[in-house]
């Protein structure tokens, strides 16, 4: 819910979250009386509070991922995609689509990945874009200017006419992230997006937070607000999004290594519509083979088969969709090379 860009982008080579559970070392100093005297209950649970610390709970956008990975991707038609990484920091790919039912496109894509480590699989900063053979740009920026701030700047044009352009900064703490977002901001007519961010960690294992949506144009000014509830167990993560414009809750599950499992239920208030999904996701590591299937109310059935051809850098992909309703079928292929 209040999404203020909806630019797509290349999958992220960097930048993934920080790792929760951080841990407070333990203090340094001349020995007490405390250290002689056993310590009571009250002392034992400050203790505990000093040593075991909240977790930070991750971004905001991130509460439903989890579940929403496990559900397959619809593609129509015939999609190759080639990479080729040019250097440690730079790499290129090229994309072409073939559609009986859509306009066929080409896409040229870079990313560049800077030399500044933050983390074990972090550096920053990050750079992507792509651009079609029409001449829409799709790219963003993102950098790490600190230890707990993260910007991202994201723009789009089409047919060299800029159409969304948004920026946002995130800031980490301990047990809490909040996040501001700006989105196509226009001084003279006084127009533009506001999204703010906030998740704490209540638990280990709840996190609370909220979501305040702004928007602002000529005649028309309004907000939309919504809560979220995340808990977090061993294998399963149960989340539930309440807000005026309706309600979202999912629920995953790893029932072990191959197999999970997903359901979303998904409830609007302005079109007074309800759907319910089901998603599972097996992966078969011998055979380096990841199978997706999902199913919903409105009984539409769909599943991807991902194979890898190793040692080779080759990849198939095969995707089908029926809409028994509409009596409607779509099927893909895709190959990704590198």
């Amino acid at each position: 819910m209040g999404g203020v860009l909806a630019a797509s982008a290349p999958p992220p080579v960097a930048g993934s979250p920080a790792p929760s559970g951080l841990t407070v070392p333990p203090g340094f100093g001349v020995p007490s009386v405390s250290s002689v005297v056993p310590p009571t209950g009250a002392t034992l649970g400050r203790q505990q509070e000093v040593d075991s610390p909240l977790p930070n709970p991750g971004a905001f956008d991130e509460c439903h991922r989890k579940c929403k990975e496990v559900f397959p991707l619809q593609m129509e038609g015939v999609r190759v995609v080639v990479n080729k990484g040019l250097s440690n920091h730079f790499q290129v790919n090229h994309s072409v689509l073939l559609s009986t039912t859509g306009d066929s496109s080409y896409r040229f894509g870079a990313t560049f990945v800077g030399s500044r480590q933050t983390g074990p699989a972090e550096f920053f900063p990050v750079m992507v874009g792509d651009m079609d053979s029409c001449g829409s740009l799709n790219a963003q920026i993102i950098h790490q200017l600190s230890g707990r701030v993260r910007s991202k700047l994201a723009f789009q044009t089409q047919q060299h006419k800029f159409v969304n352009w948004q920026g946002d900064a995130e800031f980490r703490g301990e047990d809490f992230t909040a996040t501001v977002t700006l989105g196509n901001p226009d001084v003279l007519t006084g127009s533009g997006i506001v999204v703010a961010h906030y998740l704490q960690s209540v638990t280990p294992a709840l996190a609370l937070g909220g979501e305040l949506v702004y928007h602002r144009r000529p005649g028309e000014e309004g907000s939309v607000t919504s809560l979220v509830g995340r808990y977090s167990g061993k294998n399963y993560v149960a989340t539930v999004t309440l807000g005026s414009a309706g309600a979202h809750a999912s629920y995953y599950h790893k029932a072990n290594d191959q197999l999970q499992v997903g359901v979303e239920f998904e409830a609007s208030a302005r079109m007074r519509d309800t759907s319910v999904s089901f998603g599972y996701q097996l992966n078969v590591p011998r055979a380096d083979l990841v199978f997706k299937g999902s199913v919903d109310s409105d009984w539409v059935v769909g599943a991807t088969l991902e194979k890898k051809l190793l040692p080779l850098p080759l990849s198939l992909l095969l995707c089908s969709f029926l809409n028994h309703q509409k009596n409607k079928v779509q099927c893909g292929f895709g190959i990704t090379v590198g």
